[in-house]
């Protein structure tokens, strides 16, 4: 492999590598909200897959069922964490060109 083409491969690993910490750091701006129980718990998770909110209906607060009102909170949770996980894999897909890399989301 020539000195050039080595030079190439490395500029666009850099480029690519730059285009990744970008769609990660503006992943905290990108947000999914998932829901449990029709909606009685609704939470919204960031692209990096951090909790931003969580809202609680409060007929079910009312229902004094704690264990169902625990159940959909871990459900919510669970879910908003997919769907964070799915959404950045769906932007780093976009400049991988769908090519699974080890490690990445």
């Amino acid at each position: 492999m020539s000195n050039n083409m080595l030079s190439n491969i490395m500029k666009k690993a850099q480029a690519l590598q730059e285009q990744m910490a970008k769609i990660q750091e503006e992943a905290g701006a990108r947000t999914v909200e998932s829901s449990a129980g029709g909606g009685m718990v609704t939470v919204i998770a960031n692209g990096r897959g951090e909790i931003v909110s969580i809202k609680i209906e409060p007929d079910v607060i009312n229902s004094g069922d704690i264990e169902m009102l625990q159940d959909l909170i871990v459900a919510a949770v669970n879910q908003a964490i997919r769907d964070a996980q799915k959404l950045m894999s769906e932007e780093m897909a976009k400049i991988t060109g769908g090519l699974k890399i080890p490690g990445m989301f």
